[in-house]
């Protein structure tokens, strides 16, 4: 009875780690976010984290063309974290580029006014 259950608990466990999907959602994912950093200039304000996570794009591309699935996942979720960390710090470093513009031309404005800084 005993090594029914047990063969019974690794048939049922073999056919959980079988039964994941492939990872083409993650990998579409990825794809997303290193496109979506791109088109965010993360090439000039977060050139290590884009380049990083395209990197990691290729290689879970690679994992997958190579039947190893859990890698592909593994890669793609790494290469999508990193692709919206470029985005973020992308986003981040032209709000900080026009925050100190507005300052600068509210600088100017006090100037033209007569108006002393605080």
């Amino acid at each position: 009875m005993f090594l029914q259950a047990s063969a019974f608990g690794i048939v049922l466990a073999l056919t959980a780690c079988a039964s994941l999907p492939p990872p083409t959602a993650e990998l579409a994912a990825a794809q997303q976010s290193v496109a979506r950093a791109s088109d965010a200039d993360a090439d000039q304000y977060a050139p290590e984290e884009i380049a990083q996570a395209r990197t990691l794009l290729g290689q879970a591309q690679a994992a997958m063309a190579g039947g190893r699935e859990r890698d592909a996942r593994s890669a793609a979720l790494s290469a999508s974290a990193l692709g919206d960390l470029a985005h973020a710090r992308s986003r981040e470093a032209v709000a900080n580029t026009e925050l100190a513009q507005r300052r600068a031309q509210i600088s100017r404005l006090r100037e033209q006014l007569g108006m002393e800084e605080d």
